[in-house]
């Protein structure tokens, strides 16, 4: 019995690698959002509206740069385009602050606000890597119920990752 123990050691011993490598990774796609004020996705994620796969990866919302839809294009979040979904509505001041919650940070060209489809503000990073926490404070250059739609560019890739924040600017 112990010459066989010894060899079923030596064979998990010898496997361990290869069922290491063989096993899923979590996924490459999951990267950052807006929590505050709280993006849409931010909203799937702490249940306060019903969605679907977002709920589980905020911070997934990337897609081909260029894009206008809080989805980014990704298929996989279409609840975020619905603007009927009965998203809650922050209250914020003409010039508000943003924070973004950085999951695996990137090479980072730009990130781009807007309002309207006006472009409001842009902050050039230069390539830089951002850190777990990016906050940028933005004259949203109006007053009213309004859908903010944020673009996180990448600098070494095709992608962007989006997010849209809805709020009532006083």
């Amino acid at each position: 019995m112990h010459a066989k123990r010894k060899l079923a050691m030596a064979i998990g011993i010898a496997l361990a690698p290869v069922v290491a490598v063989t096993l899923p990774t979590s996924s490459a796609s999951a990267h950052g959002y807006i929590n505050s004020p709280p993006s849409r996705q931010a909203q799937c994620a702490a249940g306060t509206v019903e969605c679907g796969a977002i709920k589980w990866e905020p911070q997934s919302v990337e897609g081909l740069k260029g894009s206008t839809q809080c989805n980014g294009g990704n298929s996989r979040f279409t609840d975020l385009n619905d603007d009927s979904k009965g998203w809650a509505v922050t209250d914020v001041s003409r010039t508000t602050t943003f924070t973004w919650t950085i999951q695996a940070n990137h090479a980072t060209s730009t990130w781009q606000y807007f309002v309207g489809g006006r472009k409001v503000a842009e902050f050039d990073d230069g390539g830089a890597q951002p850190p777990t926490t990016v906050q940028h404070s933005v004259d949203l250059g109006t007053t009213g119920r309004q859908k903010v739609f944020a673009v996180w560019n990448i600098a070494d890739t095709a992608n962007a990752f989006y997010a849209c924040i809805d709020v009532n600017i006083r």
